[in-house]
């Protein structure tokens, strides 16, 4: 008789006990478990004073050893019953680990008769039932582990699946298995992110806790249902050890939900960078509503079709992680509606702004088919009539913005007083903010529309008349007109600089940058409150609502003027007009025709500005009146303090004034929801582009410690701000508590309007995103220093105080100590 089944026979449960068949199943499909054999239960037989050994089986021993290997080994049992899906009898049968070759059938004895002890025959009549009876026994190599333990393919205690739950100790597991010692930690989501993981891991690598995590989930695949798994770690890497089912319950199996939703911050991260709080989210979410709705009603969709589709237009955004996202499918599914969407679909899909493409499954499912013959001729038609309306809100446009800046101006010119209005006061005046402009956004989006086709026309005009030369001209006159908003700061502060350097307070202002620094220079004084009154509600991240703005404190104001001080006059002459006889002296026709088009996108540029700054007025107006309710909200009770709104969404304010809220518990919705976004703003910012299938709740993040340091010496970058600057690169995150010093080149991932204290400084501006149109670009060419703009991956590339040079003109950034 044979009492010896190697390792590639071992499937028969009934002969080899459920570990065993386990283990052999795993080998079998690409699993490396160290080697065994196993030795059948009917090896041994009780005799009076134990287990006596069959004729032939030391023999039989022997010779598996010798083909297994030199031990120690690990003698292990494996009953019929064990490991079962409904009874893993763990802990019941004898271990015995560490064996020499001349022990190994003793071992196998203590093992055998492990069978028969009091706690199996209690643990059989308490939950399995049957007769006690002997295990067959696992002989295994065994493996000199730095860590190991145990991992479950779902969370036996919650019962979610789709987590792996981890258990670590250094060396060998059985302490751990035992319950003798408690282990490290680690709860990792089903795309390999850390859930939950120790603050200073001990036992584990982040990756390695993946690894496993992988392994558990591989080993659910293999058997069908989730795993209970035993790991060890070597010399030369991951090992399982073991595998059964997970016998507690879990929640039901989800159902299979294939639907895609696609998140994208590649374009709108610019506008609401890191963290978002959950008021300005909804905010956003409900200004998107209302703007998109217009636009594609703009270009040609009927009514009808907009009313249809609410889904799409009431979710263009997401929030993952805190941070805002856009919601890809549906802005394709908006573009869709377009038409001509058939006719010139790629072109069309660019207009979404991000920096990869859809992918063809969606694309090929929501994008209506190629027109060909009589529909063709029906989508020219409407484009006609759209391009009919379109000039129609051309010519319209300083009409339309004048009545955009009448209603303006009758918001905010004849606003309450903030301070003395109670929270019914207040809220509706923040329903006539919504109802008068939010949802009337009629002149910044015809404008926008316009200035988006003008400006990449006569880009494009110019570069084909001109070639490089016309880029050229075409960045000097969009980005370079004096006269426009957002160059305005830049202008004031140097003018400021200037008075403040010649009082001689530029190194009492650096030290202390406060209002009361400049008592008694009355000038400098007038100066300061005008700028103030103009720009007080410019900051950094201004449309963020949470973000502190220049009037509650105007350091970073105070700090630009003291560094334009001690900046040597230098800007360049901007918005001259370019010799037109020269620059196309045979065609008069073409030079009429491009002064005009010139001309034409120059004034849209400005009026985009210039529309953009009275934005971040209309948004500072109803930053004030959120933070009076917060005020009349902290007063009586239902906050701690004003700024706690912030943490609540706009319904939720509302609704607890006018009366539609669904709980009146504010302090525990803000108690949850800031420490939400406390823990999201610890972590690294999620991927730029994020997929998810089913349910769009998308998974934590955390700090990914492989990333690779990237030698590229050179990069090409978007040059918007001619000049050439060798200098100290310094990367800064946050302007409002990181500054730079006179003469080093900025890095940053995006900038806003708020950045203007730390752009004075700099010797040029090197920025993730951002466009020719982008602030960066206009404040740089008003500034005279050169600018690059759209380098992805920039403050991860550049090292911060590294030498760089940065060629504003052909976008070229070179690291000069790489």
């Amino acid at each position: 008789m044979t009492f010896i089944v190697t390792q590639t026979e071992a499937e028969d449960v009934s002969v080899v006990g459920g570990k065993a068949a386990a283990l052999s199943y795993l080998s079998r499909h690409g699993f490396a478990p160290p080697a065994f054999f196993v030795i059948t239960n009917d090896a041994f037989r009780m005799g009076r004073s134990g287990p006596v050994a069959q004729k032939g089986l030391r023999s039989a021993v022997t010779a598996a050893l010798e083909t297994l290997g030199p031990g120690p080994y690990a003698v292990r049992s494996s009953g019929r019953s064990e490991d079962g899906v409904e009874h893993s009898h763990a802990g019941q049968y004898a271990t015995v680990l560490g064996v020499s070759a001349d022990s190994v059938l003793a071992a196998a004895k203590q093992v055998w008769q492990s069978g028969f002890s009091d706690t199996v025959e209690t643990y059989r009549a308490v939950r399995s039932g049957g007769e006690v009876e002997a295990p067959a026994i696992i002989v295994q190599l065994m493996i000199d582990p730095k860590s190991a333990g145990v991992a479950f393919s779902a969370d036996p205690v919650s019962g979610r699946r789709n987590v792996a739950v981890i258990s670590a100790i250094d060396g060998l597991a059985e302490q751990l298995v035992s319950g003798e010692t408690d282990g490290e930690d680690w709860i990792i989501s089903a795309d390999g992110a850390p859930e939950s993981a120790p603050d200073t891991p001990l036992h584990l690598t982040a990756s390695e806790a993946q690894s496993i995590a992988t392994l558990a989930y591989k080993a659910e695949a293999l058997f069908g249902s989730p795993q209970d798994i035993e790991w060890a770690i070597d010399a030369q890497g991951l090992h399982i050890l073991q595998a059964r089912p997970i016998t507690t319950p879990l929640r039901p199996a989800a159902l299979d939900d294939k639907t895609l939703t696609i998140f994208d911050n590649s374009n709108v991260i610019e506008s609401y960078p890191g963290v978002v709080s959950p008021l300005t989210y909804s905010f956003a979410l409900h200004v998107y509503s209302q703007v998109y709705r217009a636009f594609v009603r703009l270009l040609g969709v009927s009514q009808r079709t907009v009313v249809q589709n609410p889904t799409i237009f009431d979710n263009l955004l997401g929030r993952v992680d805190g941070r805002v996202y856009y919601n890809l499918i549906n802005w394709y599914r908006a573009l869709a509606m377009l038409p001509g969407f058939s006719l010139n679909r790629d072109y069309m899909e660019t207009m979404m702004g991000v920096s990869e493409p859809m992918p063809r499954e969606v694309t090929d499912a929501l994008a209506p088919p190629p027109s060909i013959g009589w529909r063709k001729f029906v989508e020219y038609t409407k484009l006609v009539k759209v391009a009919g309306g379109l000039t129609w809100q051309a010519i319209r446009l300083p009409q339309t913005r004048r009545d955009f800046y009448h209603r303006l101006n009758g918001v905010l010119q004849a606003g309450l007083d903030v301070n003395t209005s109670n929270a019914t006061e207040l809220a509706a005046e923040y329903r006539r903010i919504e109802s008068t402009l939010l949802d009337r956004w009629d002149a910044p989006l015809i404008n926008d529309f316009l200035c988006m086709v003008a400006f990449g026309g006569s880009r494009n005009l110019l570069q084909k008349w001109l070639g490089e030369d016309g880029l050229a001209l075409h960045n000097d006159l969009m980005i370079g007109q004096g006269d426009i908003v957002s160059a305005e700061p830049a202008q004031r502060i140097t003018r400021m600089g200037v008075l403040v350097q010649q009082a001689g307070l530029t190194e009492s202002l650096r030290a202390k940058p406060h209002l009361h620094t400049l008592s008694g220079h009355p000038q400098i004084e007038t100066e300061v409150e005008a700028y103030l009154e103009k720009f007080g509600d410019r900051c950094t991240e201004e449309l963020k609502l949470e973000s502190i703005p220049l009037s509650d404190d105007p350091t970073s104001l105070l700090l630009a003027i003291a560094a334009s001080a001690e900046r040597p006059p230098g800007r360049r002459q901007l918005g001259v007009e370019p010799d037109w006889q020269a620059l196309i002296p045979a065609n008069l026709i073409k030079r009429y025709l491009a002064k005009w088009i010139l001309g034409w996108t120059k004034a849209r540029v400005r009026d985009r500005e210039n529309l953009r700054f009275e934005r971040t007025r209309i948004f500072g107006y109803a930053r004030r009146v959120l933070l009076g309710i917060g005020r009349e909200f902290a007063a009586r009770g239902f906050l701690e303090t004003q700024r706690d709104v912030f943490f609540l969404t706009t319904h939720e304010v509302l609704g607890a004034v006018e009366g539609y809220n669904l709980s009146p518990d504010l302090k525990g919705i803000v108690v949850r929801r800031k420490q939400e976004d406390e823990a999201s703003s610890r972590r690294l910012d999620p991927p730029e582009r994020i997929e998810i299938r089913g349910p769009a709740i998308a998974t934590l993040w955390s700090e990914n410690t492989g990333l690779e340091a990237d030698k590229t010496r050179a990069k090409q970058g978007t040059g918007c701000s001619a000049g050439h600057v060798t200098a100290r690169a310094r990367v800064i995150r946050n302007p409002r508590s990181e500054a730079l010093s006179p003469g080093d080149i900025l890095v940053a991932r995006h900038t806003d309007p708020g950045w203007i204290a730390v752009f004075s400084n700099a010797s040029a501006i090197v920025v993730e995103r951002g466009s020719l149109l982008s602030h960066s670009a206009i404040v740089a060419r008003e500034l005279g220093i050169p600018c690059v703009v759209g380098l992805k991956g920039a403050t991860q590339w550049i090292e911060d105080g590294e030498m760089l040079s940065v060629d504003g003109a052909s976008g070229t950034v070179e690291r000069c100590d790489a």
